[in-house]
């Protein structure tokens, strides 16, 4: 384990660690007290994404965040499949003593945690999915976006050329294309990742490697409480998709956002922080509701004070 070269200003960079397990060289941040919570972030994304909702909730949980292979400040897997990255992110909790007592994933995060829990990687109480990418398209469709990224990777220049393109205005444009609407602080981060050629190539491998038919099949297995949370304005992962799969899992609460899209979670992070305590609790879990102040020194980007 050592410290990670985070960019200066990047929301809790304090509390990064490179972390090598699984064949991942994994950026991990954990920081506060309580009851273990592991956040998933989707594709494209990494920690940043749960920056805001794990401020609101490090003072009942011990947050556990990472960036997915690839993504963000991770090495890469070869065949990041979801099997694949679930392994290595089980993997990844053996080797630093971390047992979630709830997951939250957004989008294809959603995916990976019950992946892990399917292969027994992870026991958490409950799991919380906000806007859960799961529902292959199929026909035609189904697969166009990997077959799009195996293209991209053929050509090497490919991810380089996508960063150079990543302007204020075009992240501005990706965002509301799902519906959501971020803070300039948000889009900045965005922005920031999308410049780094690094980035851009995981995404594209991740969504190379993508399937989703295996863990749709295996749905039916899942025994623990699941909360799926998917914004009404949400262009990305259609409400209709959400309730599909919904259906598939023996006991699924769904609960709908009204005004926000794909990226609910960092539109209403409060809301969000909402639904994670009420299904933590609903589940069993012991949430602590005193704060704490055990590492003064972490800050959020901004130079917000925010104990770890």
């Amino acid at each position: 384990m050592r410290r990670a070269r985070i960019p200066a200003g990047w929301p809790f960079a304090e509390a990064s660690q490179i972390v090598p397990a699984g064949g991942v060289n994994w950026h991990v941040q954990r920081f506060g007290a309580g009851p273990a919570l592991l956040l998933i972030h989707g594709a494209g994304a990494s920690t940043h994404s749960f920056r805001e909702l794990a401020a609101r909730l490090k003072d009942k949980f011990e947050i556990v965040m990472i960036d997915l292979p690839g993504l963000g400040f991770s090495s890469s897997l070869r065949a990041p499949d979801v099997a694949a990255v679930a392994r290595a992110l089980g993997a990844l909790l053996r080797e630093i003593g971390a047992a979630p007592a709830v997951i939250a994933g957004h989008s294809a995060g959603v995916a990976v945690a019950l992946r892990l829990v399917l292969d027994g990687h992870a026991a958490p109480r409950a799991i919380v999915g906000f806007a859960p990418a799961l529902k292959p398209y199929g026909g035609r469709a189904d697969g166009i976006a990997s077959k799009t990224a195996r293209l991209a990777l053929l050509n090497p220049l490919a991810a380089r050329l996508l960063s150079a393109q990543a302007s204020q205005t075009r992240v501005a444009r990706l965002i509301e294309r799902t519906g959501s609407r971020l803070s300039p602080e948000g889009l900045a981060l965005y922005q920031q990742l999308l410049r780094q050629p690094g980035h851009i190539a995981g995404t594209l491998r991740l969504m190379a490697h993508w399937k989703l038919r295996p863990l749709q099949a295996e749905l039916h297995n899942i025994a623990l409480p699941v909360t799926f949370a998917a914004g009404e304005a949400d262009s990305a992962t259609p409400a209709r998709a959400i309730e599909a799969t919904a259906r598939l899992i023996p006991d699924c609460r769904l609960i709908s956002l009204p005004g926000l899209g794909h990226l609910a979670h960092e539109e209403d992070p409060a809301r969000a922080a909402d639904i994670i305590l009420e299904a933590a609790r609903a589940a069993g879990v012991t949430v602590q509701d005193t704060q704490t102040d055990t590492h003064p020194g972490l800050r959020l980007a901004g130079g917000a004070s925010c104990p770890a």
